[in-house]
């Protein structure tokens, strides 16, 4: 299979496209769809995070689970929605911590491909779903995929923030060279969490880290 993504992603992850397990995938997603199961996102959308943010760009990776599995709500970005949507409670509880955090006006607009285009990864570990169904596509290959571009960029770039909400999102931190990167780590924004991600101020510490890296800070307000 082509597998249609950005070129340096392409390049780097080259060796992982080859793999069984990547095969496998692709099977179980052409059996899905001869099934006639509808699946999240759309194709041309499945690899968006990485065709925003090339590889020699990333300064942020912001690290979710699986796709929105509402229709018209994945889009190929951890935690975003397009235009047309509104928010879900955890980017809605995401934008009260950044407006505390930085004092500034959050205009609600759900999608996030402007922080994407800043060097900003919004990376699912799971990057397909099928509808109506969460995580249902976990466990066929995507967290290896995935496993293996953390491993990619913790060994190929450097100062990169990830940004871990949550338990799962905190189990990936063994994936990344800490003498290298600068990893933060807070609540899952989720409502379920009942208000534990407030005040990690994640969005003001990565900016003061990337400013003392001489790099440019990212603006958050949309």
């Amino acid at each position: 299979m082509e597998v249609r993504i950005e070129q340096s992603w392409k390049n780097a992850l080259a060796g992982e496209f080859e793999k069984p397990y990547f095969a496998s995938l692709v099977r179980f997603l052409h059996e899905e769809k001869a099934q006639g199961r509808k699946i999240f996102p759309p194709g041309s959308q499945i690899f968006r995070a990485f065709d925003l943010t090339p590889m020699s760009q990333v300064k942020v990776v912001i690290l979710g689970q699986d796709p929105y599995h509402g229709p018209g709500q994945a889009h190929g970005l951890s935690f975003s929605v397009p235009d047309n949507m509104p928010a879900p409670p955890s980017l809605k509880n995401i934008f009260k911590e950044i407006e505390s955090d930085l004092g500034v006006h959050m205009s609600g607009y759900p999608n996030l491909e402007k922080w994407a285009r800043q060097g900003v990864l919004m990376l699912n570990a799971v990057l397909t779903v099928r509808s109506g169904e969460a995580a249902s596509h976990s466990k066929i290959g995507w967290e290896e995929f995935t496993d293996a571009v953390i491993r990619c960029i913790s060994d190929n770039c450097s100062g990169v923030v990830f940004l871990l909400w949550g338990n799962f999102a905190r189990s990936k931190r063994d994936l990344i060279d800490r003498s290298r990167h600068h990893v933060l780590e807070a609540a899952h924004p989720s409502p379920l969490a009942r208000g534990a991600f407030f005040g990690c101020r994640h969005f003001s510490q990565t900016n003061n880290i990337l400013l003392s890296q001489g790099r440019t800070p990212v603006d958050w307000q949309l």
